[in-house]
């Protein structure tokens, strides 16, 4: 604890040192979408190919052990915008409109901070909850247009218009049509949105179009210092990209997730609300797994190259010397394992995410912590590193030591909800999972990382289950 005060001391006295000089390194805030830890730096899979994310965990930290705070968009979102759990705000599901929550109804969200500190402030994409593409009561644009100066492709909508199959349109009770791709031949596929293929040219794609505007903020003069937030959609459902990102995954070398047979026998049947087994029975009497798992990766690498894109974009803007940059995705993803699709529980591949920091003079390339942390962290430690001063609205531990020095630890672990009082804590080692009727799942990591045996019930692990139970939060806003 003493070198990490010491190190925290080092560090904010530097940016002092910087402050006094009226200088401030720029932000390039990247949120990407439904990104799991299918990635290169996170273990990956056989012939993953991610090669502009592998470079920049490369060129600073990457946090292996990061997890959502919530498995949901717009909770998730929030959380990561205003620095409060959802067991504060009662921002649990992506209905919420978080800024009626009155927990958050004043929130300095971390663009408004930066604003406050004189940056100019802009986003574009996905940042906070938004469907935009969609356009129905689900999919209202949550991005507050008070707080940025500018954003793309406006302050009422996170997207641009993008490519989608043969039929597209939006009638007068505003749902959206168009010609299903995938399992064409199949019936009851149990969702309209639950759509892939290859379709069009990267250039269509709302994404693309993000990323375009984002490296022509980049690359022109800015009078102060700049915060840009960019969000990238893929590998959101629909999967659509273009067919070269599918000609990555020939299906025939597609391998399918692991699984357990009668994975789910030894969870709690809270969860059964949660999960989509009529998806993953769908997948396996029509044979669409494999063509689902291809979809999935060929959209990870799209997403890749819009990185690759937006990072060089960066360098030939000259300002990268001077840049913070961070990645995270909002959540993970489940494709078949635990017979679950999406996210939407308290499992591994719901929470766990991508979380990289890149912070010029003091990362380390090619460091990598593997402590459990949150994406709470991320606006306390953007406050630290740009010398701003805490305040009692932040929940989250700045993760200032672990990015100065790889090696130092950190005694709270990372917790993440899903709806009123169901709650994961997740260490290096363990993850207990409490559900609101008392219900429990325990899983150790270190002899069990896909989580298939639930060992909540053995008398010698009580100690354990003890002590991370004191993590659970107290309070639990709000309604179920």
């Amino acid at each position: 604890m003493k070198k990490q005060t010491l190190l925290i001391i080092a560090v904010l006295l530097s940016i002092c040192s910087c402050q006094e000089k009226h200088i401030h390194p720029d932000v390039l805030f990247i949120a990407i979408d439904d990104m799991n830890d299918w990635i290169n730096p996170l273990g990956g899979r056989d012939n993953m190919y991610t090669p502009n994310i592998d470079a920049l965990a490369a060129r600073g930290m990457i946090f292996e052990n990061a997890h959502c705070t919530a498995p949901a968009c717009c909770p998730s979102r929030t959380s990561v915008m205003t620095g409060v759990r959802p067991s504060t705000s009662g921002v649990y599901a992506n209905v919420h409109l978080w800024r009626q929550s009155p927990v958050l109804e004043n929130a300095l969200t971390i663009p408004e901070f930066f604003r406050s500190l004189g940056y100019t402030v802009k986003g574009g994409g996905k940042i906070f909850h938004a469907l935009s593409w969609i356009q129905t009561a689900y999919g209202v644009d949550q991005n507050d247009s008070t707080i940025w100066d500018e954003y793309y492709p406006s302050k009422s909508r996170s997207l641009p218009p993008s490519l989608w199959p043969e039929t597209y349109e939006i009638n007068d009770v505003k749902t959206v049509t168009w010609k299903n791709i995938a399992g064409a031949n199949t019936e009851n596929r149990p969702s309209y949105f639950f759509d892939w293929g290859p379709l069009g040219r990267a250039e269509d794609m709302a994404d693309y179009k993000v990323v375009e505007w984002a490296v022509s903020e980049l690359k022109k003069k800015h009078d102060r210092p700049l915060f840009l937030a960019v969000g990238i959609f893929r590998p959101h459902i629909p999967w659509f990209v273009p067919e070269e990102y599918f000609d990555m995954y020939p299906v025939d070398e597609i391998k399918l997730p692991d699984i357990l047979e009668n994975d789910l026998d030894d969870v709690s049947p809270v969860s059964y609300q949660w999960l989509r087994r009529e998806w993953q029975e769908w997948m396996l009497e029509n044979d669409q797994w494999k063509y689902a798992v291809q979809a999935y990766e060929a959209c990870i690498s799209f997403s890749d190259a819009m990185i690759g894109k937006l990072i060089n974009g960066l360098e030939e803007s000259g300002r990268a010397n001077k840049t913070i940059i961070v990645l995270w995705s909002d959540h993970g993803m489940h494709i078949g394992e635990k017979e679950q699709w999406e996210k939407f529980t308290l499992w591994e591949e719901s929470t766990r995410v991508p979380l990289i920091f890149v912070v010029p003079g003091l990362t380390k390339p090619g460091s990598v912590s593997s402590e459990a942390v949150s994406l709470l962290d991320i606006y306390p430690t953007l406050v630290n590193l740009v010398g701003g001063e805490m305040f009692d609205q932040l929940e989250g531990i700045s993760l200032l030591p672990q990015i100065s020095d790889p090696e130092v630890r950190r005694d709270e672990p990372a917790i993440t909800t899903y709806h009123r009082g169901n709650h994961s804590v997740r260490t290096e080692r363990w993850r207990y999972i409490r559900y609101y009727n008392g219900d429990e799942e325990l899983y150790d990591h270190e002899n069990d990382p896909d989580e298939f045996h639930n060992i909540a019930d053995s008398a010698e692990l009580e100690s354990i289950i003890e002590e991370l139970s004191k993590w659970l939060p107290m309070i639990n806003a709000g309604e179920m």
